[in-house]
């Protein structure tokens, strides 16, 4: 480098701050004129500064962008498969209590015709029964009337034995 030997022999005449505040001196009045490798460096630097971004920039920006697409559609798709699920489930509550009133409905519609029924069926046996108890009560009614005049009959052909045997001889009915 230019100058260096002049430094050193500065730094030994003045001593060290001294020196110092000469080459600074020096260095305002140096016009500094850039070499080639100055070029060299920034060209180098804009390279890389294009390459990072055509290499990592842009194709990392891509990537980011294609992830929140498809976290936004998955996020879309998800509350519309909860709003359907929703709907669908209210849906069913829906038809299961609607269904569950059927049910019960026809129940209770099976209950009152079996009670109705069951009403009929009493009914029908009840009158059987009275309508056999009447027989049987006439059918008795007129085996006591019979019975009373067959012992009427009984009792009076053994009156008319009995006085026979007793008497000795033959009675006359009149």
């Amino acid at each position: 480098m230019p100058g260096r030997g002049a430094d050193d022999k500065i730094s030994v005449l003045y001593g060290r701050s001294n020196a110092l505040r000469i080459v600074a001196r020096r260095t305002r009045n140096w016009r500094v004129i850039p070499d080639l490798s100055v070029v060299w460096v920034i060209g180098l630097v804009l390279l890389l500064a294009w390459l990072l971004k055509r290499l990592l920039i842009v194709p990392l920006t891509q990537v980011m962008e294609q992830r929140e697409r498809a976290i936004g559609s998955a996020r879309e798709l998800a509350e519309s498969a909860a709003t359907r699920a929703a709907e669908a489930t209210a849906e069913f509550e829906t038809k299961t209590a609607a269904a569950r009133a059927e049910i019960y409905q026809q129940m209770d519609e099976s209950r009152r015709e079996l009670l109705n029924r069951r009403a009929e069926i009493l009914d029908e046996t009840r009158r059987d029964a009275e309508s056999n108890l009447a027989d049987a009560t006439e059918r008795l009614k007129q085996q006591t009337v019979d019975a009373r005049a067959q012992l009427e009959r009984d009792a009076e052909a053994l009156g008319t034995t009995a006085a026979e045997r007793v008497l000795g001889r033959k009675i006359s009915s009149n």
